[in-house]
């Protein structure tokens, strides 16, 4: 669903990333794992189309990323989610659906924000007293709404509070075993082996190891993350 052949970004002599290559299936979560300023987000943002890459190349669904046809294949969940604080939970989903050209009427998108966790009595409350993890769950309704086959998602759990982080992990798992193909990056090595089918450690520009969450511990990849750290300094 996911696939990086060789994919490198350079910045004047910068490399930001590297001849990455990995793939992500239908029905697995990947977690990129790494310091800032590790490649994590060039990879993302080059799977969106924000930015080209140097060489190489990045395909969603066995298209090239850089097509607009890509766009009806994916949805992203940045950091901090763009909502506007103006408009209640409901009319967010319905406005961003209508962007893809997918109308909603009320009921439906009511229980779609219901499916990704966000309680009744916050539906109908504007989006500017929402928390981030409320925001997040939008941000899953509006994916769901899309009907996307593949998922990116850029430090999603940041700032979360534990219970918070808990309930969108779940969602993510939820996701997976309906068949989405989840790109995500972050720091949190806790919820990262909690909720990956596989693990991928960068560290500049460079996917330096790939693993599945099932072939090693949590202290395992703890370990081998700090030692990839200090090795590469």
């Amino acid at each position: 669903m996911l696939k990086a052949n060789n994919l490198s970004k350079n910045y004047g002599t910068f490399k930001a990333l590297d001849k990455l290559n990995l793939s992500v299936s239908a029905g697995e979560i990947f977690c990129l794992l790494g310091a800032n300023g590790a490649g994590k987000t060039t990879t993302i943002n080059i799977f969106l189309n924000f930015i080209q890459p140097t060489s190489g190349a990045a395909f969603i669904n066995d298209i090239s990323s850089n097509s607009d046809e890509t766009k009806k294949y994916l949805a992203y969940i940045p950091e901090n989610l763009n909502l506007y604080g103006n408009l209640t939970g409901v009319e967010n989903l319905q406005f961003f659906s209508d962007l893809s050209g997918n109308k909603l009427e009320e009921v439906f998108a009511s229980n779609l924000l219901n499916s990704a966790g966000l309680q009744s009595k916050a539906i109908n409350k504007r989006v500017s007293g929402y928390s981030k993890g409320m925001r997040q769950k939008v941000g899953i309704a509006i994916a769901k709404a899309k009907n996307a086959d593949n998922l990116l998602l850029d430090e999603p759990t940041s700032g979360l509070d534990p219970k918070a982080s808990n309930d969108f992990t779940q969602l993510l798992l939820k996701l997976k075993d309906e068949g989405t193909a989840i790109l995500m990056t972050t720091h949190d090595l806790f919820r990262a082996k909690e909720t990956a089918t596989h693990f991928g450690i960068m560290k500049e520009g460079s996917l330096v190891h790939t693993m599945k969450s099932n072939e090693v511990t949590l202290k395992q990849l703890e370990n081998l993350y700090v030692e990839t750290m200090r090795v590469y300094d």
